[in-house]
C-alpha cells in the first residue's frame, strides 16, 4: 500500500466515524444501520466493511473517536501538580467544559446507559473508560480515605453529567437563570458542593491555600 493510499484510508475511516457519531447519538445503536452510515458518508455499504468488520466494531470505534480528546483532557487535569482538592477542582472544570462542548458524546453515553447490552457496556468500560476512571478513583481515595472511592468517583462524575442531562427540563423550572447553563457556573457549583460535602478546604484562585 502506498503512503498516499494509506493516508486516504485513514482520512476515509475518520470521515466514517465523524458521520456515524451524530447518527448513533440521535437514534442509538439499534436505530442506525450500516446503510444509513454509508449514505451519510457518500460511499457504498460494501465500502464500510472495508474499514469495519461489523456494526459493533464501527460503533465502538465511533465512541472511542468521540472520547479520545476527552481522555487526554481528563488525564492532564488529574496528573497535574497541586493538592488533591486543587486537582479535583481542575478535573471538574475540565470535565464540565468537555461535556458542554460535545452534546453528541453526552447523547451517546446516555443512550448506552439506557439501551446498551452487557457485552457493549463491558467493552466500553474496558476499552475506553477504565484508565480515566481509575485515575478518578485514585483521587477519591486521596480526598476522602474514609469513604468508598468507587461511589465517590461515580458521584463526582454523575454530579457534572446530571446538570447536562436535565438541562431540557431545568429550563422550564422556577429559579432558572441563563448563567445556570454556562459550563463555568456548573463547574463552580459542582466543585463548591463537593468541597463542602467532603469537609476539605477549597483552593484559592491563585493556587494557594486559605489560612
Amino acid at each position: 500500500m502506498s503512503v498516499n493510499q494509506a493516508a486516504t484510508d485513514v482520512d476515509r475511516r475518520a470521515c466514517i466515524l465523524t458521520q456515524a457519531i451524530p447518527l448513533f447519538a440521535a437514534t442509538g445503536y439499534s436505530g442506525v444501520s450500516m446503510r444509513d452510515i454509508a449514505r451519510a458518508v457518500g460511499i457504498s455499504k460494501a465500502a464500510i466493511y472495508h474499514y469495519f468488520p461489523d456494526k459493533q466494531a464501527l460503533y465502538l470505534a465511533a465512541v472511542e473517536h468521540a472520547f479520545t480528546d476527552k481522555v487526554e483532557g481528563i488525564r492532564r487535569a488529574l496528573a497535574g501538580g497541586g493538592t488533591a482538592i486543587e486537582r479535583l477542582e481542575r478535573f471538574v472544570e475540565r470535565f464540565t467544559a468537555l461535556a458542554a462542548g460535545d452534546p453528541d458524546f453526552r447523547a451517546l453515553l446516555q443512550r448506552e446507559l439506557v439501551d446498551g447490552d452487557e457485552t457493549r457496556l463491558k467493552l466500553l468500560a474496558d476499552q475506553l473508560f477504565l484508565e480515566p476512571y481509575e485515575a478518578i478513583v485514585a483521587l477519591a481515595k486521596e480526598l476522602a480515605p474514609d469513604l468508598d472511592p468507587y461511589l465517590l468517583a461515580n458521584s463526582v462524575v454523575g454530579l457534572v453529567l446530571f446538570c447536562f442531562e436535565t438541562l431540557p427540563l431545568r429550563r422550564h423550572l422556577p429559579g432558572r437563570k441563563p448563567e445556570h447553563e454556562k459550563p463555568k457556573t456548573i463547574a463552580k457549583h459542582a466543585s463548591t458542593l463537593l468541597v463542602r460535602a467532603l469537609g476539605v478546604e477549597a483552593a484559592e484562585p491563585d493556587g494557594g491555600r486559605s489560612g
